[in-house]
């Protein structure tokens, strides 16, 4: 029967059986282009959660800038002038692709800025705690501009056409031929107010829907012979997106138009 070492104790012998190493031997390298694997670190799912919510929220801004850069604005009703088209306090989306690239075209609801004076000045903003909030979400398109420096109106002339008031049936003309104005507030009669212009290169006529309650381009003959210029228009305005319950695509009524030769 063969002796056991006596330098050498039973564990020892069955570790190194088994493949284990035993103290004071030396840890074989692991072969080459083999790599061993460290543990990997456990992450925090909360902060996981919140690095997900901080990306969509990036990703919303910036597509909302620039949405409202190139596509569509959102802006809000202060007043009754284009009433049943559109109530106080609707939001509008403005598409911003009109007149460029695309043409405005008679009939077009369009949002202007007031560069001629047709606004009273506008009382000075109070700041408050949170206005910076509120400009930094109109400036980025997630709330509408309520600033009261822009005016919206129905285009009626555009650049060459001859309008006037008013027919023998009381209605107004482009070009000669009689408007059946359907988007016109039906609750009361247009009073007449006289008028015959010719529209210049590079500007607009425009007129409000609730005709007895419009301060538009007749009532500012005075200034700039009452016409809009076509570099103040900030877009066609396209859809009331809110209170949902008045959304609703904006109509132009060609049908109104369609007779009306290009240029009077």
């Amino acid at each position: 029967m063969p002796e056991n070492d006596p330098g050498t104790s039973e564990p020892q012998q069955a570790a190194a059986r088994q493949g284990r190493h035993v103290l004071g031997e030396p840890v074989p390298a692991a072969p080459a282009g083999r790599r061993v694997k460290e543990p990997v670190p456990q992450r925090n799912p909360f902060l996981l959660w919140l690095k997900e919510i901080a990306t969509v929220v990036v990703i919303a801004v910036v597509l909302s800038f620039l949405i409202k850069t190139f596509l569509f604005r959102a802006f809000y009703i202060p007043s009754e002038s284009m009433v049943s088209t559109l109530d106080i306090n609707d939001r509008i989306f403005v598409n911003l692709l009109v007149p460029e690239p695309f043409a405005l075209e008679r009939g077009d609801v369009v949002v202007f800025r007031d560069t001629k004076g047709w606004l009273p000045p506008s009382p000075q903003k109070v700041d408050g705690p949170f206005t910076w909030v509120e400009d930094g979400l109109t400036f980025v398109g997630l709330l509408p501009d309520n600033s009261e420096q822009h005016l919206v109106k129905r285009v009626i002339g555009l650049p060459g056409d001859r309008v006037s008031c008013c027919s023998a049936d009381g209605k107004v003309t482009v070009n000669g031929v009689p408007l059946n104005e359907k988007y016109v507030n039906p609750a009361e009669v247009p009073l007449v107010r006289d008028f015959d212009v010719v529209v210049p290169a590079g500007k607009v006529w425009v007129m409000g829907d609730n005709r007895n309650h419009s301060a538009d381009s007749r009532a500012h003959m005075d200034s700039n012979g009452g016409f809009i210029d076509l570099v103040d228009v900030e877009g066609k305005a396209a859809v009331i997106a809110w209170p949902l319950n008045r959304w609703a695509a904006l109509d132009n009524y060609p049908d109104v138009f369609k007779s009306v030769p290009s240029e009077g």
